[in-house]
């Protein structure tokens, strides 16, 4: 009985949970401000990349920009504040490949916390900090919009 009643209990925390996208999604902080509506940046070879950032600011003041292609589908995130909220629901379907890099970057150096940056082929994630003033970003290296590069991702 036991057993059920908590499996019941799960069921219903899940169903009541918000669902999100994230990274190479919908944006996970749908309702965020837009801020400003579109930015255009001119890059160094003349090509402008047109692109929508999200700001929301969580209720522990952690504000997370999310950066969004003209389809409305997020290329890349950024964090900064005392904790970081869900990367989950941040990262989606790419949150597997991020636990994945940053035990392969723990196990390098032989254990322990610190700044963890993991660059692939698909995703891009630099996380560092302290407690209490953690930011990282994390982008899709192939979906960042022409003329736009990683450093703009602040």
């Amino acid at each position: 009985m036991k057993n059920f009643l908590m499996g019941v209990m799960a069921c219903s925390v899940m169903s009541a949970a918000p669902v999100w996208a994230g990274l190479g999604g919908a944006p996970a902080y749908p309702s965020a401000q837009r801020a400003p509506a579109v930015r255009t940046m001119a890059a160094a070879n003349g090509v402008a990349a047109s692109y929508t950032v999200t700001t929301a600011t969580l209720d522990n003041g952690t504000v997370i920009h999310e950066y969004l292609d003209s389809a409305g589908t997020v290329f890349a995130v950024s964090w900064r504040g005392p904790r970081v909220g869900s990367l989950e629901s941040l990262l989606g379907s790419y949150f597997p490949a991020w636990q994945k890099g940053l035990a392969d970057a723990r196990a390098a150096r032989g254990g322990g916390h610190g700044p963890v940056s993991m660059h692939g082929a698909d995703l891009a994630v630099e996380a560092g900090g302290h407690m209490g003033a953690l930011t990282g970003r994390a982008w899709l290296p192939k979906a960042l919009p022409q003329g736009m590069n990683a450093d703009q991702i602040q």
